[in-house]
């Protein structure tokens, strides 16, 4: 079994473990009223994409999602939360040491022992997320869970889809298709473009990803048989249809959509092992980009 395989397959204890210690780093979390960024890169953007859309779904203020490398210091925040499982990369380091001395920061990782723990003004550790996989699945997932919790969104029935999402068998004929399209609505729009980062980076499949309404403002023209078009939550009225007449696979997300993330997880190895690749050392790819000086 590859590293990436067992890590997806442990997330349902980590997201209990994840759950558990949210009161615990309250006073290292936005607060309710704050004004908060929070950044990424990557998988970590996407991430911060579905925190954010979560944060200010609850109304606990306003709350923008940006990669890292494209935070506008013109604006004006009360926290920059970043999340960084290495807490190596760049691109993050640049920026916490750009807001050092003005705005609160406050970091999610999973190794203590790296730059990051200095750089942030305060540090949330995930180190039993932490992982040894290039492709990241279950500490941006516990990282996600923190935070759902910490907004009080977190249920006992997410970590008991999670399970079900690993033990139920991937629907039939979906490995063969040659094109996947990830849609989402709100929060799970960052999810959607996690899945489909997924499945480039293990499995170099042909992936595309949208906010649903979108779907129909112009990708739909792609979409036919081998397409398969996963979605991330509730579909708007009428969508399902539409795709199954082109002949596309139309997958409905029932489970909860970060646990359907997990689903998207197992096929992209699935896929991979399909094609001969090693989901363990995708093409290109580092565990951290670390840029020259």
């Amino acid at each position: 079994m590859t590293h990436v395989e067992n890590e997806l397959n442990s997330q349902p204890e980590c997201w209990i473990r994840a759950a558990e210690q949210a009161e615990r780093h309250r006073g290292a979390l936005p607060e309710p009223g704050e004004r908060v960024a929070v950044v990424g890169c990557g998988t970590s953007y996407f991430m911060a994409q579905a925190v954010a859309a979560l944060r200010e779904g609850t109304g606990q203020g306003e709350t923008d999602a940006f990669a890292a490398s494209e935070f506008p210091h013109g604006r004006s925040y009360d926290r920059v939360l970043a999340l960084t499982r290495s807490g190596t990369t760049t691109e993050v380091l640049e920026l916490l040491g750009a807001l050092a001395g003005r705005t609160r920061t406050t970091a999610v990782t999973a190794d203590p022992g790296t730059p990051v723990a200095s750089a942030a003004d305060d540090l949330v550790v995930l180190d039993f997320a932490d992982e040894r996989s290039v492709v990241q699945t279950r500490f941006a997932t516990t990282a996600l869970t923190l935070l759902r919790a910490h907004l009080g969104l977190h249920t006992d029935a997410v970590v008991t889809d999670a399970r079900t999402a690993l033990a139920t068998p991937l629907p039939e004929g979906l490995v063969q298709c040659t094109q996947f399209t990830f849609l989402g609505r709100g929060w799970t729009v960052g999810l959607a473009n996690e899945a489909g980062l997924k499945m480039r980076e293990a499995s170099l499949s042909w992936t595309e990803a949208y906010p649903a309404m979108e779907y129909r403002h112009g990708p739909i023209s792609v979409t036919t048989e081998g397409t398969a078009t996963w979605m991330l939550g509730t579909a708007p009225d009428g969508l399902a249809e539409q795709v199954r007449s082109t002949g596309a696979l139309w997958i409905e997300g029932g489970l909860d959509p970060l646990a359907e993330l997990v689903r998207v997880q197992r096929l992209a190895v699935a896929v991979a092992a399909a094609r001969a690749l090693d989901p363990d050392r995708p093409r290109h790819l580092t565990r951290s980009v670390i840029l020259a000086p």
